[in-house]
């Protein structure tokens, strides 16, 4: 039997090693994306839970950053003025999204960063704003129609350090941010290090991973790192052998997506933790016509059932109700939902899959986790909103 001194002595650096990790562990930040309901009441917002909002989404209308819908406006400075009952919170503001265009003309020359840094800063100092998000998808990539050309890599840089400059010069203090994909061609596509030295965080867009044009079913919000060997037992891998072949020809690799995944990749290329934000879905993508073989993952499916479902659709019709059944996969740490009467497939967040994200965020020392978007969370108690804060408060 040990001595009681001798037991301590030897427990004594591994208590000092557990403590001095907690102490270095630093908050995360919860940042909400937000599009305005259409019964849009700011002071309900659960914003005690928010570290920052977004506010989505202003253009680039003009060479200058605007909103499409003025009345928009008058809901931001409703937004704002919640800070006086939530002083811990920044209301930041958006400008892009998918399909928005116009960035890689403004960012083509000097003369139009300009034009268009100097209309930011008017427009947060007018709001009286405390942060941009810049959301351009994607520098250097077609997405959606959106014009691209090769210089975007470049011109993306400059456009993020002028709008660091511009900012600066601003009373208040200025976080500024930029929604980045979860998948490792973008990252072809910026230049990421240098990019880094300008922003306060990089929000990983880890959703859509799989999309609802896929032909088959899939995780399209999963944290966990999957891997083809994860995949090769079920009908999914032929699918995976043809799309490693199209993408080969096209110089790219195909592997399966995911958030631990893109995080590792972008610490591998230099990035700091710290500034790093993982993404959470508060919507599902829904396939019908999917076989009951493994309750539906991975398996084929005739098309789209619902190609985006608010959350709070999610807990209040499918959840574990009207023939859905909830099944979790340990690998992608996700859970999905399964009626093998309809034949119906949904992949989605819950409050468990959420927790782990944000636990994840903390024990890697990240900058912490952000959602698209707030409003389509549910009202009831133990909304995906409370799992995230709780998690976070651990």
């Amino acid at each position: 039997m040990n001595h009681p001194f001798t037991l301590l002595v030897l427990l004594f650096p591994a208590f000092f090693s557990c403590a001095s990790e907690a102490e270095e562990r630093q908050p995360i930040t919860i940042m909400a994306y937000y599009v305005p309901e259409k019964d849009y009441r700011p002071d309900e917002l659960p914003l005690d839970q928010l570290t920052h909002i977004i506010f989505s989404f202003t253009n680039v209308i003009d060479g200058e950053m605007q909103f499409r819908n003025e009345a928009n406006g008058e809901k931001l400075r409703q937004l704002v003025a919640q800070r006086e009952r939530h002083p811990q919170l920044k209301v930041m503001i958006a400008c892009g999204g998918w399909g928005a265009g116009g960035f890689s003309d403004m960012a083509h020359t000097a003369e139009n960063r300009r034009k268009f840094v100097e209309s930011t800063v008017e427009f947060i100092d007018e709001y009286q704003l405390d942060g941009l998000d810049i959301d351009w998808e994607y520098p250097g990539i077609p997405a959606a129609g959106t014009k691209a050309r090769p210089e975007d890599k470049q011109n993306f840089t400059l456009l993020m350090k002028e709008l660091r400059e511009g900012l600066n010069t601003l009373e208040r203090p200025q976080t500024l941010t930029f929604a980045s994909a979860g998948w490792k061609r973008y990252y072809d596509n910026i230049e990421l290090l240098e990019v880094m030295k300008y922003v306060d965080y990089m929000n990983i867009m880890t959703y859509d991973q799989v999309t609802n044009t896929s032909p088959y079913t899939g995780h399209h919000t999963p944290l966990g790192l999957i891997t083809e060997e994860d995949l090769q037992d079920y009908p999914i891998k032929e699918y995976i052998e043809q799309r490693k072949k199209e993408m080969a020809e096209r110089g790219f690799t195909w592997e399966p997506r995911s958030a631990e995944r893109i995080v590792a990749f972008c610490i591998d290329q230099g990035a700091k933790p710290e500034q790093l934000v993982i993404g959470a879905a508060f919507y599902g993508r829904a396939w019908k016509g999917v076989p009951p073989q493994e309750h539906g993952l991975y398996q084929p499916n005739s098309g789209v059932h619902i190609g985006w479902s608010a959350y709070q659709q999610i807990r209040r019709e499918f959840e574990s109700k009207n023939g859905f059944q909830r099944h979790w996969d340990p690998v992608a740490k996700a859970p999905y939902l399964y009626n093998p009467t309809d034949s119906i497939f949904i992949s989605y967040d819950d409050t468990a899959s959420v927790k782990l994200k944000a636990r994840y965020a903390r024990e890697k020392n990240m900058g912490g986790i952000m959602f698209w978007e707030l409003g389509n969370d549910t009202k009831e108690d133990n909304s995906l909103l409370d799992a995230i804060y709780e998690a976070a408060q651990e």
